[in-house]
């Protein structure tokens, strides 16, 4: 079950995006299924959602994992990669198949909140905000979202807490990519975003877009 409301708020999440060598996804996406499924369970973080890219940056997995705070995930992932059989069966196994990993450490200022049924692709929207803007930008964006919600709802809204750039991202979730274009041109009509667009493009300084298919083992599918 997802956290929502205060409680969401106030938990650490972690995204990290993996990059692997070419054709190895699939198998990224078994061991992840299974070995460290097994392993980790929700001992070691919450995971939120776990996917593989489709359109945009290819050859990624990206996993959502949450904590009470920054205490807790150092602890967790100390005791992680301390664990027997993460070190002896995991690491050794998925280790060859990833050429890099980046992590970004977020905040929620929405959900994450599932979507009403399964069977989904998911947009993961990345922006860079100029220095400083960020909860100009947010506040902007949740005073239109009630406009964009009548056309799809949102999955989660996030900004950086790693004191590295300015980020905001955002995930919605899209019965088709078909469904997808239809929200998107029909939120263009809607007064409140149209109002947002004008506003947040302003305070942008880098916007990024990738298709992402969720993993047998999400939470979010």
């Amino acid at each position: 079950m997802q956290e929502t409301g205060k409680a969401a708020a106030t938990r650490l999440y972690e995204l990290s995006t993996y990059t692997l060598k070419p054709g190895t996804v699939g198998d990224m996406l078994k061991a992840a299924s299974n070995l460290e499924q097994d392993i980790r369970r929700d001992a070691f973080g919450k995971l939120e959602g776990y996917w593989s890219t489709d359109i945009g940056p290819l050859n990624q997995v990206k996993q959502l994992w949450s904590y009470r705070d920054s205490n807790e995930r150092a602890q967790l992932q100390a005791e992680l990669t301390s664990n027997e059989r993460w070190a002896a069966e995991y690491a050794p196994l998925v280790s060859p198949l990833i050429v890099r990993q980046e992590v970004r450490l977020l905040k929620a200022a929405v959900g994450p909140v599932p979507p009403a049924s399964d069977g989904n692709v998911y947009e993961l929207r990345n922006y860079r905000v100029k220095d400083g803007a960020v909860a100009q930008w947010i506040d902007a964006f949740l005073t239109g979202l009630p406009g964009r919600e009548r056309h799809s709802k949102i999955v989660g809204l996030w900004h950086t807490d790693d004191g590295g750039p300015s980020e905001v991202c955002h995930i919605w979730a899209f019965p088709s990519l078909n469904a997808r274009a239809e929200a998107r041109a029909n939120a263009l009509k809607e007064p409140e975003w149209q109002d947002f667009l004008a506003k947040g493009g302003s305070l942008l300084e880098e916007m990024h877009t990738t298709i992402m298919l969720p993993a047998p083992h999400s939470p979010l599918r």
